[in-house]
């Protein structure tokens, strides 16, 4: 219930206890002419005057000197009796002199139509006004900074992608206006490849799915001129959560994008550089080499010519041509493992028992002056690769080692299991189990400079006529063509340590020794039609003559088509085909699986001095005598029954 007292209070003075109770706000009333007539304790409170000291003061005592010359209480009064309601904001005056900042409402009072006074209710806003000053001023110098910024385009999306400002960076990079674009939809700057593919959708889509949408990518300037953009996109949430729209920033790359690219460019043209470098080295090593060996056969062969050379030097230059034709096989190989083209042959085997079986012809080879020492686990260190490519591998690297110590010194090679390769010559290192295999020696150590070519095939830093160059490359082909991975530490007069890691093939059973082959006899050979496909004119007319000199029956055509049109014409003229692998045309892989389709029961046999193309692309169970020939190979092929 209300309190008794103030029931007992009349109307008037119960609303006066009302207006005297609010202290945030001035409400007081002004006669006809605009003197005060009541007085509050929110007026008193920040005006600075008692009702005694300002009740019956006109009211423009409140107003600074500039707006009572300028008339401004006179027209507020106006204004409130001809409208029925003044309301505005303006500096105001205290009783200290000092300023404050108010919000003002004078509302005319009326009495049978009759105008007798005004209401007027002032609020002192000052603080509000600072904060909204302060706001104003934050976003001016936000608006400059933006519109200062030339080299990024900074500009505001709605929700649905429409442009609704524009800065200088964006007018300078797009070319567009703030009047040509504010109101357009953002899609406009894109490819049009790009938004028939949904991309500025897809953006936004990006922006509110995970916060911010960041790409590079082509964009379309209003001359139609495209250049490349890095493309910021994000998401602007009230208070609340709802969105408002999407802050966008562009910039220019086209200049950064050219010149990665030339930079590129560049690159590209000094590797190309370093491989016509490597190349002219290669060749120039190769023809080096074939050179020694060539020399040797023409010259055996020159005088084999002699009719009157005795038997026994006949022997002598026939071995002398077959020696060196088998060191040229070796070359040969050499370079196919350089460049990983070395047919492997992988079996399972034991490093260390391999190892121990080197050991005697290690002895061998080096020599007396450098002692072995070995470090060979009798745990098994099993791996999977071609154990005849690992022999020859370990044997370049004792070479290698022997000759790093002319007067002698000590070798010591050793096997253990690793796990991971570290990283080995700016190489990612690598996962899993390992094999390694260390080879160190006592020797003079390399520089770095030395360390980084050790690998490249004809570098070498022994005399002329003393190393081709191209044992080590044979290791490094070697390893890469296992999965594996070489590496090397040296220091000088301290030593080097050369590491091959072969992957782990622990677990895994021990590929069994194949038993000798019976050599095949001549007379057990049976007399076939041979189909001979052969584009080499000087490999075709010594591989006819060696498969004549067998028994065999010999036509030889050039290419695969000329095979399809001998078989097409008679098939059964013929019961087997010997194909060469790399040919112009129809490849001989496909010739035989043209024959296959067509002329089943017809026998096939293959040959190329690059095999890897038939490992890499699956052989079709087709067989393969790889060149150079040798009589055996061929010889079993013939002995061989069509499968």
């Amino acid at each position: 219930m209300p309190s008794r007292r103030l029931i007992d209070l009349d109307q008037a003075a119960r609303f006066q206890l009302l207006i005297d109770a609010v202290k945030d706000y001035a409400i007081y009333l002004l006669d006809a002419d605009g003197r005060v007539a009541t007085w509050n304790t929110g007026a008193q409170l920040f005006k600075g005057y008692t009702a005694d000291e300002i009740i019956g003061h006109h009211f423009s005592t409140f107003y600074t000197e500039e707006d009572r010359k300028a008339g401004l209480p006179e027209r507020a009064l106006r204004t409130a009796a001809d409208e029925g309601r003044f309301e505005a904001e303006g500096w105001r005056v205290r009783k200290d002199g000092t300023r404050f900042w108010t919000h003002v409402v004078i509302d005319p009072v009326l009495e049978n139509g009759e105008l007798v006074g005004y209401a007027k209710i002032t609020r002192d806003v000052s603080d509000r006004r600072e904060t909204d000053r302060a706001l104003y001023e934050s976003e001016q110098r936000f608006r400059l900074l933006v519109q200062g910024v030339h080299d990024y385009a900074i500009y505001m999306l709605d929700p649905d992608g429409v442009v609704t400002n524009w800065n200088a960076g964006a007018e300078a990079i797009k070319g567009y206006t703030a009047g040509e674009i504010v109101g357009r939809h953002f899609s406009l700057f894109y490819t049009p490849e790009d938004r028939d593919a949904g991309a500025p959708a897809a953006a936004l889509a990006t922006a509110l799915r995970e916060g911010k949408f960041s790409g590079e990518a082509q964009r379309v300037r209003k001359n139609g001129e495209r250049f490349w953009a890095s493309v910021l996109i994000d998401p602007i949430h009230d208070d609340t959560g709802r969105l408002l729209g999407f802050a966008k920033v562009t910039r220019d790359i086209t200049e950064k994008r050219q010149a990665e690219e030339e930079l590129e460019r560049s690159r590209e043209a000094l590797v190309q550089a370093q491989k016509m470098e490597a190349i002219g080295r290669l060749t120039g090593g190769v023809a080096h080499d074939f050179n020694n060996l060539l020399t040797v056969i023409r010259a055996s062969a020159d005088f084999l010519r002699r009719p009157e050379l005795p038997e026994e030097k006949r022997v002598r230059y026939v071995e002398a041509i077959a020696e060196t034709a088998e060191r040229a096989t070796i070359l040969t190989g050499q370079l196919l493992a350089f460049a990983r083209r070395q047919p492997l042959q992988p079996e399972i085997f034991d490093v260390c028992a391999r190892l121990s079986g080197l050991h005697r012809i290690i002895e061998t080879t080096i020599g007396s002056s450098v002692t072995i020492e070995t470090d060979l686990p009798e745990v098994e260190h099993i791996v999977e690769a071609d154990p005849s490519q690992f022999d020859t591998a370990v044997l370049n690297m004792v070479i290698n080692a022997r000759d790093a110590m002319p007067r002698g010194g000590r070798i010591r090679i050793g096997a253990r299991t690793v796990e991971g390769i570290p990283a080995v010559r700016g190489h990612a290192p690598a996962s899993g189990a390992f094999v390694a295999v260390d080879i160190t020696d006592d020797g003079a150590g390399m520089t770095p400079e030395t360390l980084k070519k050790i690998f490249e095939p004809f570098f070498t830093t022994k005399p002329v006529d003393k190393g081709t160059g191209l044992g080590l490359s044979q290791v490094y082909g070697f390893a890469k063509q296992s999965r594996g991975e070489i590496d090397v530490e040296s220091r000088l007069n301290a030593g080097t340590t050369f590491t091959l890691y072969l992957p782990s093939a622990h677990g895994q059973a021990l590929t069994p020794i194949a038993p000798v082959a019976a050599p095949v006899d001549l007379a057990t050979i049976p007399r076939r039609r041979v189909l001979l496909v052969e584009d080499n004119e000087g490999v075709g007319k010594f591989a006819a003559g060696l498969l004549k000199e067998l028994g065999q029956t010999v036509t030889w055509v050039g290419d695969g088509q000329a095979a399809l049109k001998a078989l097409a014409s008679d098939s059964d003229a013929f019961d087997l085909v010997f194909s060469d692998v790399v040919m112009p045309g129809v490849s001989g892989l496909e010739l035989a699986q043209l024959i296959q389709q067509r002329w089943p029961k017809l026998q096939v046999v293959l040959t190329s001095g690059y095999s890897h193309i038939i490992v890499e692309q699956g052989a079709g169970g087709f067989p393969l005598v790889r060149k150079p020939y040798s009589i055996d190979g061929l010889l079993t092929i013939l002995a061989s029954k069509p499968a």
